[in-house]
């Protein structure tokens, strides 16, 4: 009887190889958000203080200067508190986080203080002072003087300029008027142009009838005229706006006015070039 040979394949002789099936990966697989996580581990207080940081709450901190005996204090400003929530769920505010300590300045703390650094439209009388503490009035050029004065009257209107005119007296030409005229019933507030010392208060015997000097410093006098009455002393301190007398027509007056000038270094100026 012949062999047959039977030929066939050859299985292998290896352990079956293990199949992988697709699924869904574990949760603890998943590649964590590094972000998520640690805004889950920051306190609430670092949540708060990360916010103020990002939105410029710090920059805004008020900061008051100090001076011996005075605290400095630094406070975060806001117009709503900042919030955030802890990991149980408490909300926190900026507020409740507590008040700044108080930092005292030592005793031997020196401050300079400049009054040109204030000299703004909201503080006239500083503006004229630190342009009269650079000069003296008669250098002053009418584009820095224009407006240092305030009104002597609670409205202007102009019933005869400086300068040269016709006399309201004599009827003749070349009457050189010293001063501004300004429409004004008899009894009209008279108010101080700046801050200054009354320096005189009584009869002016050239045609100013009754009369009041106001000295504002370096070389500015600003005088009122032909009053009916004086509201101040010689001597005496007035601020800008003061009242110091009521209007008239005593002395050289052909009615109720006021008569203004401005003098620098003794000399009579355009009250215009100041006002």
């Amino acid at each position: 009887m012949s062999t047959q040979n039977v030929r066939g394949r050859r299985r292998s002789s290896d352990p079956v190889a293990e199949v992988r099936t697709a699924g869904v990966a574990s949760a603890k697989d998943r590649p964590r958000e590094t972000h998520r996580e640690v805004r889950r581990r920051k306190s609430a207080l670092r949540q708060v203080a990360d916010f103020a940081a990002a939105s410029g709450v710090g920059q805004k901190a008020g900061v008051a200067l100090a001076a011996t005996g005075l605290a400095l204090t630094v406070a975060l400003p806001g117009t709503s508190p900042v919030m955030a929530t802890s990991e149980s769920g408490q909300t926190v505010s900026a507020m409740s986080v507590g008040s700044q300590p108080a930092v005292s300045a030592a005793e031997t703390a020196k401050i300079d203080f400049s009054r040109a650094a204030v000299a703004t439209k909201a503080d006239p009388d500083g503006k004229l002072k630190q342009l009269l503490s650079a000069q003296s009035a008669a250098s002053v050029q009418r584009a820095s003087s224009q407006g240092t004065l305030g009104s002597p009257l609670g409205s202007l209107a102009t019933a005869s300029p400086y300068g040269y005119r016709i006399s309201p007296l004599t009827g003749g030409a070349g009457d050189f008027h010293r001063g501004q005229d300004f429409v004004a019933q008899c009894g009209t507030q008279v108010n101080a142009a700046a801050a200054g010392k009354v320096t005189f208060v009584g009869w002016h015997p050239y045609g100013g009838g009754n009369r009041v000097v106001v000295d504002h410093g370096n070389g500015l006098e600003t005088t009122y005229n032909h009053l009916s009455s004086f509201t101040v002393q010689m001597g005496q301190t007035v601020g800008r706006g003061d009242v110091v007398a009521l209007s008239g027509t005593t002395g050289a007056s052909t009615g109720c006015h006021l008569h203004f000038e401005v003098q620098a270094n003794g000399e009579v100026v355009d009250p215009m070039g100041w006002l």
